[in-house]
């Protein structure tokens, strides 16, 4: 559904500005790689030919000096955009004094799925009047670590940008006004049922089919059939459902469909606060994201996803036991390094590789037993193979429980977290419980609840704080986890505590309907999104369901700030978002609360 863009005043002018706001932005995917397209009609990240690729759009890191692709009037203009109702085909209708025209974005698939090349596809149609459009085509150059060119041979120009070789394909009418190493600029006009269409076709490394302009405008409503396919497929019928609904086509795009895996969010570096040093590269498939986006997939019907994530967690959990994250081709990350971007916003560091790839989190134990208990409930059936090696997974999690991590949130503190301790306990719950229905090897069975139960113990014994009637972040810490709402959704504990813990939450981390993660970030960051959802659900299930129905519709409103797709976090006072986007844990995390609030099963 389309909708004025920003939802009150004039459009921000990049100019005056010298950045777009995240909420500007929305994400085109393929099934292989995501692109952010902003409001004013210029494409500001792509990485090519994969979601972890290097970029070859990244005017989001570095604004005056990065790589675009820009579409936009040449009068000022105001904007109402949207994505397609059950697509990810996206629309912006650009209005000047002159005319009206609208902008119809896809990375296009075919009848058969995903393309062997990307195809980055842009068609615009006059609506009234007459509308003048510049393009602007310019590549990055990876902070100067490559120097793209162009090239020319008897059947196309094509450009060399590192490993990536691709074509800019354009309509009749589109005129190149300037054509370099540097790039090209065009302009073309549109008049009232007028079209025309740009194009970019690339890979890497691999030849390249030069497609026609008619094929290419073709794909565009061919795409967006497939997305609307797919989408009636989805067997949610829930409250919510369109946000529900756009959530489950944001979590499509952190999809990588040559292996199943699951990233975190399309992008690297997305301050979680203006100028201060929390950047991160979410570009890899953490354990904990991708079994909560399984969760969320099996909930709504989504089967084949859900397998196919699930798959490629069990041979990952073979192949190099139980890290915290990936790389999307299923190997271990490679340590952080720093690239010379000057960031969104003047937010350094801009950074490749994941620190967090060498933590201990206790967590990722529960994350993988609830995944599993959650395909059984719904049917499905785990082989032998896989249940032995979510057993040798059990016995890790009972010797290593005792230990101290880094915790849900990475820190680089380690700590006996509550939460930790929680994720755990619910790792040799859920083991037990699939041990008992056959699921699972009943060799350990006995140890796995002996285990659970000392686990148990050990948390009364040291997390609960009569004083401040909750469980803490830590035992001997005074600050509060907005995490631990999950605790409910768990099954750990009783009704009385949990309740507690959840008013203490509100009391110590709101921000209007947001949340702060943990105690003490105010400063850093913006309020974690999918810690607001987890709450609500918590509420819900805590038999609150009108308090949380009501929660549940102040925090869409409060993100009601551009086509659907969310970020990790947002500035409650600014209302701006921030951190890496699309981001799967804030999307799900909607889904997951929206199905508890119809009353579907967890």
């Amino acid at each position: 559904m389309l909708k004025p863009y920003p939802r009150a005043g004039a459009f921000p002018d990049r100019a005056e500005l010298g950045y777009l706001p995240l909420s500007a932005y929305a994400a085109l995917g393929d099934g292989r790689s995501v692109a952010l397209s902003g409001a004013d009609g210029s494409i500001d990240w792509w990485c090519v030919p994969n979601l972890d690729s290097p970029p070859m759009f990244d005017r989001l890191l570095a604004e005056e000096v990065g790589g675009s692709f820009a579409i936009t009037p040449v009068e000022p203009f105001s904007v109402e955009r949207g994505y397609r109702e059950g697509s990810n085909v996206h629309e912006t209708i650009f209005t000047t004094a002159s005319g009206r025209a609208v902008l119809t974005e896809s990375l296009n698939t075919g009848p058969g799925g995903r393309l062997p090349w990307c195809e980055l596809a842009r068609r615009v149609e006059g609506l009234d009047g007459s509308v003048e459009f510049r393009v602007t085509l310019r590549f990055s150059t990876r902070a100067d670590s490559i120097c793209p060119y162009l090239s020319r041979n008897d059947n196309a120009t094509t450009f060399h940008a590192g490993d990536v070789l691709g074509l800019f394909r354009h309509s009749d009418g589109v005129e190149i006004t300037g054509e370099s190493d540097e790039g090209v600029e065009a302009r073309f006009r549109v008049e009232r049922g007028e079209r025309e269409i740009v194009a970019i076709i690339a890979g890497e490394n691999e030849p390249l089919v030069v497609a026609t302009m008619e094929e290419i405008d073709r794909r565009i409503d061919v795409s967006d059939k497939e997305w609307r396919e797919w989408s009636q497929e989805i067997g949610y019928d829930g409250k919510f459902a369109p946000e529900v609904m756009r959530s489950a086509l944001a979590l499509k795009f952190l999809l990588y469909s040559p292996t199943g895996a699951i990233a975190a969010a399309a992008t690297t570096s997305l301050p979680e606060g203006i100028g201060n040093h929390k950047n991160y590269d979410y570009r890899y498939a953490w354990v904990r994201d991708a079994s909560y986006t399984i969760k969320a997939f099996l909930r709504i019907g989504a089967k084949s996803e859900a397998k196919a994530a699930f798959t490629w967690l069990i041979h990952r959990l073979e192949e190099h036991g139980p890290h915290v994250c990936y790389e999307l081709n299923g190997s271990l990350v490679e340590p952080v390094c720093e690239i010379d971007l000057p960031g969104y916003r003047d937010s350094r560091p801009v950074v490749r590789g994941n620190q967090a790839a060498a933590q201990l989190q206790l967590g990722v134990f529960g994350d993988i037993f609830e995944t599993a208990a959650r395909f059984v409930a719904a049917g499905h059936i785990i082989d032998p193979h896989s249940g032995e090696v979510l057993a040798r997974m059990a016995d890790i999690c009972a010797d290593s429980w005792r230990r101290k991590d880094a915790g849900i949130w990475e820190l680089n503190e380690a700590e006996h977290y509550t939460m930790s301790k929680i994720s755990a306990w619910q790792g040799m719950a859920r083991a037990a419980e699939l041990a008992a229905g056959g699921h699972l090897p009943k060799t350990c069975q006995p140890r796995w609840e002996r285990t659970r139960d000392r686990i148990a113990e050990w948390i009364d014994a040291h997390c609960w704080s009569e004083e401040r009637q909750s469980y803490l972040f830590f035992p001997g810490s005074d600050a509060y986890d907005a995490s631990l709402a999950l605790a409910v959704r768990f099954g750990f504990d009783g009704q009385d505590r949990l309740e507690k813990t959840i008013r203490a939450l509100d009391r110590q981390l709101a921000a209007g309907p947001f949340h702060y993660r943990y105690s003490g970030v105010e400063a850093d960051e913006g309020c974690f999104l999918a810690c607001s959802f987890w709450i609500c659900e918590a509420l819900a299930l805590l038999g609150h369901r009108e308090e949380a129905e009501e929660r549940f519709k102040a925090l869409v409103d409060g993100l009601d700030l551009g086509s659907g797709i969310y970020s990790e976090m947002i500035d409650p006072k600014e209302h701006l978002f921030l951190g890496n986007m699309p981001q799967g844990l804030t999307h799900l995390a909607l889904i997951q609360a929206a199905a508890t609030l119809s009353g579907n099963e967890l």
